[in-house]
């Protein structure tokens, strides 16, 4: 999602990544302000990308890009959207969020029913990470706005698509008030 990241999976246009990341500062905001629990995920691979499974693309150019190593800036989270204390934080090395790592857990015992997702790229780990939530019974809504593709067509396609398994709504039906 960075201008300077080496992976362009969020958005080409920096106009629209100013954008993107105003709806999930709100989205944020939203949830914290309502007490609702916020689990951060992200992507990192292990140094020297050791034991990636290389089946397909989008994981063979993660290893020759050498991107999102742990420990590395591109596996940190985007600036102003860092995990605050008391905040869940959830690792995983594949394109859905739940497989190998501690995501259904982490959800178990916060007794979530229900989940907000947001975040890049919706056509993969978005899509994936809801399909597979919506499967495991989950209640899921997609903050719209607050996800992006490289391309808009990809992104409202998966959108698309999204809405036979999520509700799909803006930032700002979910917590009415929040500015983007």
């Amino acid at each position: 999602m960075h201008g300077a990241g080496r992976i362009r999976l969020g958005t080409r246009d920096d106009t629209r990544r100013a954008e993107l990341v105003a709806a999930a500062h709100a989205l944020l905001a939203g949830a914290r302000a309502a007490s609702v629990p916020v689990v951060h995920v992200r992507i990192a691979f292990p140094k020297g990308h050791e034991g990636v499974l290389t089946n397909a693309p989008i994981f063979r150019n993660v290893v020759a890009s050498g991107a999102m190593e742990e420990g590395s800036w591109g596996a940190e989270f985007f600036d102003g959207l860092e995990p605050r204390g008391g905040e869940a934080v959830v690792t995983h090395g594949r394109v859905n969020a739940f497989f190998e790592s501690s995501l259904e857990e982490t959800l178990r015992g916060l007794d979530a029913g229900r989940l907000i997702v947001a975040g890049v790229a919706t056509n993969s780990v978005v899509e994936h990470s809801v399909r597979h939530a919506a499967d495991m019974g989950y209640d899921v809504v997609v903050a719209a706005d607050a996800c992006s593709a490289a391309d808009p067509a990809v992104h409202a396609a998966a959108l698309f698509n999204l809405s036979l398994v999520a509700e799909v709504s803006a930032v700002d039906d979910i917590f009415p008030g929040v500015a983007a």
